[in-house]
């Protein structure tokens, strides 16, 4: 891996962002009524969102939960799904990750939000990872609701 900008402390958020990563289906993945199955698409987005993470960790990491997830819209056959994911928060060896995933309609020229969620992954190594480093504005804010939602699961797990 290129390392673009190398900190001992951590990595920007650009290093392991992915702007961009186009999803396909098959035939298999599409109901009676030419829509998507949710289940297909959320394997799909992990995937990505692990690639996210094994970039930022530089070591593989594995999936330990869905924190949250929101589906906005239907996909059907045609759209042109595309997906963004980045790494909101490290904490030790733990890493947040944030998906959001937009489709292109290139018959009327849209473009609709489709789902957002935020997974959790653990890096598969003893040694503390590099800790992210929020380079504007959205990502500060990303990063202190990472906090957030961290504390939430920490107080689901006490009660």
């Amino acid at each position: 891996m290129f390392l673009i900008h190398q900190n001992p402390k951590g990595k920007p958020t650009s290093e392991s962002a992915i702007e961009s990563e186009k999803i396909q289906f098959f035939d298999d993945s599409v109901s009676l009524n030419e829509v998507i199955f949710g289940s297909r698409i959320l394997n799909l987005v992990n995937g990505i969102a692990l690639k996210s993470a094994t970039m930022h960790a530089g070591v593989s990491c594995q999936p330990v939960g869905i924190d949250f997830i929101r589906y906005f819209s239907q996909i059907k056959r045609g759209d042109i799904l595309i997906c963004k994911a980045q790494v909101n928060h490290v904490w030790e060896n733990i890493i947040e990750v944030g998906v959001k995933v937009l489709a292109d309609d290139f018959l009327s020229l849209e473009q609709k939000k489709i789902l957002s969620a935020y997974f959790i992954f653990k890096a598969d190594s003893d040694e503390v990872i590099p800790q992210v480093i929020p380079e504007k504005l959205i990502d500060k804010k990303r990063f202190a609701d990472a906090e957030k939602r961290r504390k939430i699961r920490e107080k689901r797990k006490t009660n």
